[in-house]
C-alpha cells in the first residue's frame, strides 16, 4: 500500500518559516519525481516546486527566493523549506509522487494546511 504522509504545517506569522515533510511508504522512492502542490480556497491546485530523481528543482514564480525542495532518499522524505511567509502563501500543500517511467502513476499526499497570518 502506497501511503505520502505530510507533516509540518500550521500557522505562522507573515515573515516566518516553516518546514514541510513528506515521508512515503510502499513505493521505490528514488524512480519518482517528486512535488509540493498547494490549493487556496476557491482556487485550483498549484505547483509549488519540484524535484527529480537528479536532484534537479523547479519552481513557481511567486515562491523563487523563498522556498527550498529538498530529497533525501534514504529516509524516503520530501521537504519543502517554505522561508519569508506571506499570507498569500495560505493552503492546502499537497505532496505528489510522480513516477518517472510510467509517469501515469502518480500518488498524493492527504494535505497539511499552512496558514500564514499575523
Amino acid at each position: 500500500q502506497v501511503q505520502l504522509v505530510e507533516s509540518g504545517g500550521g500557522l505562522v506569522q507573515p515573515g516566518g518559516s516553516l518546514r514541510l515533510s513528506c515521508t512515503a511508504s510502499g513505493i521505490i522512492f528514488s524512480m519518482y519525481t517528486l512535488g509540493w502542490y498547494r490549493q487556496a480556497p476557491g482556487k485550483e491546485r498549484e505547483l509549488v516546486a519540484a524535484i527529480s530523481r537528479g536532484g534537479s528543482t523547479n519552481y513557481a514564480d511567486s515562491v523563487k527566493g523563498r522556498f527550498t525542495i529538498s530529497r533525501d532518499n534514504a529516509k524516503k522524505t520530501v521537504y519543502l523549506q517554505m522561508n519569508s511567509l506571506k499570507p498569500e502563501d495560505t493552503a492546502v500543500y499537497y505532496c505528489n509522487a510522480k513516477h518517472t517511467v510510467s509517469v501515469t502513476t502518480t500518488y498524493w499526499g492527504q494535505g497539511t494546511q499552512v496558514t500564514v497570518s499575523s
